[in-house]
């Protein structure tokens, strides 16, 4: 559905699931798109919980919020929560999505029962992780990204124009050629099933109309997230795989050590994409004890 919000803009929001049940709120990597995976939508039934997963501004069918910070997420999300009559919500961000949970329940605590971050990145600079070590350990293909992303968004958007004319039509297997760089053996083995045709689906719908929505979030990642980290102070579950090539595990272990309420899960072997299927039953059994 899209979803009217105040400011004229709209959200593409999509929800699974029992009415009235507890909200699970995903929010999707970078690129990413409402779309949900099979996977995640049978195991949040299972747990009795309602998927909602929403297209970021710029992605898909959502309406673009120039200059977005990653805290402005949570009044969208507040507004989400408010449609679907929702007091209460656990909340989860992959990759590029994990930092938007964070500001979700950093400004939300009153509604979110608990936060779970999957291969999150975490912030660089003075609020974070010095920017050399930040960089350190990602595959070349996140390396040029995010150097562009420093320079700007003249340099970044023609660099992800380019990336995106391939990944917008790319099956499973192009998807392992564009990013072979980012890509371990265990993430490379995840795609070779229903995952890789999911992942190459939600390529094609985020980026359909143009890569706002990507730009929009590494300029984010790069500056000042616009909240504090101690302003989360709901339990907050830090999943992250060693072997990850697109968000380093340094990233894993600074959000464990910094976050006020982290319960770190540090998976020596597991990378980006496969952490987020072979962890999931695990997640959602720690999370539904929240609620």
């Amino acid at each position: 559905m899209l979803l009217d919000l105040p400011d004229g803009r709209q959200l593409d929001v999509l929800v699974s699931g029992p009415d009235h049940a507890v909200p699970f709120v995903f929010h999707h990597g970078t690129p990413g798109s409402v779309l949900q995976t099979r996977v995640m939508r049978a195991a949040t039934l299972e747990h009795g919980m309602r998927l909602v997963t929403f297209a970021r501004p710029g992605y898909g069918a959502s309406s673009r919020l120039p200059g977005r910070r990653v805290v402005d997420v949570a009044a969208d999300v507040e507004i989400v929560l408010d449609h679907l009559g929702a007091e209460r919500a656990v909340v989860a961000g992959w990759s590029g999505g994990g930092p938007h949970a964070l500001a979700t329940s950093a400004r939300l605590t009153d509604r979110v029962a608990a936060t779970v971050l999957i291969a999150s990145v975490a912030p660089c600079g003075d609020a974070g992780i010095p920017w050399d070590v930040w960089l350190l350990g990602m595959g070349d293909d996140n390396l040029d990204e995010f150097g562009c992303a420093a320079r700007g968004e003249e340099p970044l958007r023609a660099y992800l124009d380019g990336q995106a004319a391939d990944l917008r039509e790319a099956d499973p297997h192009q998807i392992m050629a564009n990013m072979a760089s980012l890509l371990p053996p265990v993430d490379r083995a995840a795609l070779t099933d229903e995952f890789g045709d999911e992942l190459a689906a939600a390529f094609h719908e985020g980026l359909r109309n143009g890569v706002d929505g990507w730009l929009d979030d590494d300029l984010a990642f790069v500056e000042d997230w616009g909240f504090d980290l101690d302003e989360g102070t709901v339990p907050t579950y830090v999943w992250q795989g060693s072997a990850d090539l697109m968000v380093p595990f340094a990233h894993g272990q600074w959000l464990s050590e910094r976050l006020p309420r982290a319960i770190p899960h540090l998976e020596v072997g597991e990378g980006h994409l496969s952490i987020a299927i072979d962890a999931l039953d695990r997640m959602l059994d720690e999370a539904v004890t929240h609620i």
